[in-house]
């Protein structure tokens, strides 16, 4: 019996530890929660004095409620949210307010009997309206809580206004009370340890982007790590494979970038974030890197299938698809580390150009393999695994053009040994000759194709 009784004791003990464990984690996670809810209380705290003290309440009243519950609602755990709610609420209260006002007063025009049909057409009208402009992609984006604000403020001053006398009295409290809670919330979000939605934005995209180029820098050894005739397997990633599965959290980040950029957009300018800055074009540089982790989650399908092909293919197109993978990994960890320092890109472009090399290198043994050589039911695996990658590289390459834009768009500064442009040209990059070595910098060299029909009519011509 005793020890069934301690049995049940340690079960009845194990989820109060754990749930204790996951609060601890979640506060380790990220420290800033736990400011945010010693904010939070502050903030109530503060506008709770409009009640404790006595000035604060004969000026107010009971309408000072409305000051804890617009803490309530608006404080945010981002600076850029808070901004957002509280410049929604305060100028949907004011402008309802105004609306309510001028309804209430319009409609007394057409007599007492009159007046309660009068009145209802009117909020049933810009009710609609107002709920109909919900459905429209910028307004829902970045007003939606403000129209609902609206609506309710609307009716509830409209309605109210027909049966209280001092209306006038009444909105002026409430709107001085939402204010004062709205400015007691930004006022707090802003200034006591800020949460920077654009900042979060610029660590989410860059976060994304290592994810995906961590894969693809060891995804080359996953492949071929089994061994060929002759040789020893590569086990340098057989220790740590968190890697293969790390970007499966960006095919979902879409939501979350797209409400930290909207956020952002409320925000001021902060740190090395001006206050216009290019969040929309954060948000093209997370759609390519998900669309290059969309490649990535076909590519990790062949890790498992365990594809048996010649292996003097296999032989030939590992060092090739390898250096594809690898180099494509590096061009795109160059790329967020260039955002993640506000500086140019530097290396990609050679990443990149070394990337296209090694398609070359492929496509030369894919050609031959149409002939003959190899079984096509035994190649195919890998032959679609190769193309995944070069449809990569193409994205990554895109990625760099948007990085570049970014750049430009955001002053990130440049390094003095760097090119104005450097472009991301077949030809390739090649030293430039100069006197000192510290003077030599890269040219960039343009092969133009020629159909072989016009060379036929220059020798006509010639």
């Amino acid at each position: 019996m005793e020890i069934a009784f301690k049995a049940s004791l340690l079960k009845m003990k194990a989820p109060t530890v754990d749930f204790f464990k996951r609060i601890e984690n979640l506060g380790k996670d990220d420290p800033r929660r736990i400011m945010h809810s010693f904010k939070v209380a502050l903030a109530i705290t503060l506008v709770s004095m409009v009640y404790y003290l006595r000035p604060f309440y004969k000026g107010m009243g009971d309408a000072g409620i409305w000051a804890i519950l617009t803490v309530v609602v608006v404080f945010e755990y981002t600076a850029g949210a808070t901004l957002s709610k509280g410049m929604n609420r305060g100028l949907a209260t004011l402008l309802a307010g105004a609306l309510g006002l001028g309804a209430e007063y319009f409609a007394s025009l057409f007599g007492n009997k009159a007046e309660p049909i009068v009145l209802g057409c009117i909020v049933f009208l810009l009710v609609a309206a107002a709920t109909f402009s919900r459905f429209i992609p910028h307004i829902k984006r970045r007003y939606d809580y403000g129209v609902l604000i609206f609506i309710l403020t609307f009716s509830l001053v409209a309605v109210s206004g027909y049966r209280v006398e001092k209306i006038i009295e009444l909105a002026h409290q409430r709107l001085s009370t939402i204010i004062i809670g709205g400015a007691t919330c930004i006022i707090i979000s802003i200034c006591v340890c800020p949460v920077w939605a654009g900042e979060d934005l610029h660590i989410l995209i860059v976060s994304n982007m290592e994810k995906v180029a961590s894969f693809l820098e060891g995804f080359g050894g996953e492949l071929f790590q089994l061994s060929l005739e002759g040789e020893s397997a590569d086990t340098s990633n057989v220790s740590d494979k968190s890697f293969l599965g790390a970007y499966k959290s960006v095919l979902n980040s879409k939501a979350n970038e797209e409400s930290l950029a909207n956020f952002a957009w409320w925000e001021p300018g902060h740190g090395k974030f001006r206050f216009c800055h290019p969040w929309k074009q954060y948000l093209k540089i997370g759609a390519l890197t998900r669309q290059c982790a969309y490649h990535i989650e076909a590519l990790n399908g062949y890790l498992d299938a365990k594809f048996q092909a010649s292996s003097e293919f296999r032989k030939r197109v590992q060092v090739p698809c390898t250096k594809m993978s690898c180099e494509t990994g590096k061009a795109l960890k160059e790329l967020a580390l260039s955002i993640k320092s506000f500086s140019y890109p530097s290396n990609s472009a050679r990443n990149i150009q070394t990337c296209k090399t090694a398609i070359d290198e492929v496509n030369t043994t894919l050609q031959a393999s149409m002939v003959g050589e190899w079984d096509i039911l035994e190649i195919i695996p890998i032959i679609t695994v190769t193309s995944i990658l070069i449809e990569i590289v193409n994205c990554v390459e895109t990625i760099f053009v948007a990085v570049e834009e970014l750049s430009e768009q955001a002053h990130f500064k440049k390094t003095s040994d760097e090119p104005e442009k450097p472009q991301l040209l077949h030809g390739g990059v090649i030293p430039a000759v100069g006197d000192k070595e510290q003077d030599r910098g890269f040219v960039t060299v343009i092969i133009h194709k020629i159909a072989s029909q016009s060379l036929e009519n220059e020798d006509r011509r010639g």
